[in-house]
């Protein structure tokens, strides 16, 4: 059965999505080195440009560099399945922005990107060999993007507005992207991004996403922050309670949907194993939010989410080469 979730809104179905404008540095390294960097495994650390630069130095690997930030990467695997896709950010007027606008458009994505005198936010990814990624993160200019900048007018054409959990940083930009999406008339997806986010804010989150947010989507790490539960059954169960759909992604898993009342597990694609699974989470929303945008059951949705997720942890970075995106268009 098809699903209806966009049914009756009169528009076209467009997608949109606000973050961090970040160009990922990618470097597989080892255990040791994250502790030598200070990062924090699995997680994200906020620092300045100039320790990135200092960690860089300390590895002789050589790195993958792409635009990155989650909304972006939803938005560039958006693009390239075919769905009509908009991100919306803030870069430096330097070369790592440059790089980061052309990626976007080369993911057949329009870039409508503000512009700073700070340099482009950058994240260093460091990747182990369990496949898990450890970030330091220099926000830069995609810090400095204005509520009084995120107006209705962005959203006018778009169904769905797709939101990163990043945003939590800044409340009151956050709060002027959903009422903008709102005012729009857009629907309000949200992926909660780290369970690092979570812990900051969870005083006003549950409120802010039964008021504004009709899909939310989390990892099982995120889930268990936000609702209490280990138990990811429990824990979807209380997430529902919160959003019209809402989603745990489970890794090799799979995923958890529930709806209306419904529950779905959806396993994952097997085959390969994961050699980063840097923007794997990015990339399974990019699947699911196309199917959804098209109509498609829920289940089915979850099934493109999983095939995404799993061409992306193919290879370095949150980019799926072309013959990954072949084969994900064959499957369709």
């Amino acid at each position: 059965m098809s699903n209806n979730f966009f049914n009756g809104n009169g528009r076209s179905r467009a997608v949109a999505g606000v973050g961090s404008a970040l160009v990922d540095i990618c470097v597989q390294e080892s255990e040791s080195f994250i502790e030598g960097a200070g990062a924090r495994k699995g997680g994200m650390t906020l620092v300045e440009s100039a320790r990135i630069a200092t960690v860089l130095e300390a590895t002789p690997a050589k790195p993958s560099i792409v635009p990155g930030g989650s909304a972006c990467n939803t938005m560039l695997g958006l693009g390239k399945l075919g769905a009509t896709a908009r991100f919306i950010g803030k870069r430096g007027k330097d070369a790592w922005g440059a790089l980061f606008e052309a990626g976007v458009r080369d993911h057949q994505v329009e870039p409508l990107l503000f512009t700073s005198s700070m340099p482009t936010g950058h994240v260093l990814s460091i990747i182990t060999p369990d496949a898990q990624r450890s970030m330091l993160t220099y926000l830069g200019a995609s810090a400095e993007t204005e509520p009084s900048e995120i107006t209705p007018d962005l959203f006018r054409d778009m169904a769905l507005v797709h939101l990163e959990g990043y945003l939590l940083f800044n409340r009151d930009l956050m709060m002027a992207a959903l009422i903008a999406a709102t005012s729009a008339g857009a629907k309000v997806s949200l992926d909660l991004a780290s369970y690092t986010v979570i812990e900051a804010s969870l005083s006003f989150l549950p409120r802010m996403i039964d008021e504004y947010v009709d899909i939310v989507m989390a990892n099982e790490d995120e889930a268990r922050a936000y609702t209490g539960y280990a138990d990811e059954v429990k824990a979807i169960d209380v997430l529902a309670k919160h959003a019209a759909i809402a989603v745990i992604k489970l890794g090799s898993r799979g995923s958890l949907i529930a709806s209306n009342g419904d529950r779905f597990h959806i396993d994952a694609i097997t085959g390969d194993a994961a050699v980063d699974t840097t923007g794997a989470g990015d990339l399974w929303a990019s699947g699911f939010l196309y199917g959804l945008l098209n109509g498609y059951p829920l289940e089915k949705c979850g099934e493109i989410g999983s095939l995404c997720g799993y061409e992306v942890c193919k290879g370095i970075g949150a980019s799926i080469p072309e013959e990954g995106w072949q084969r994900i268009r064959n499957r369709l």
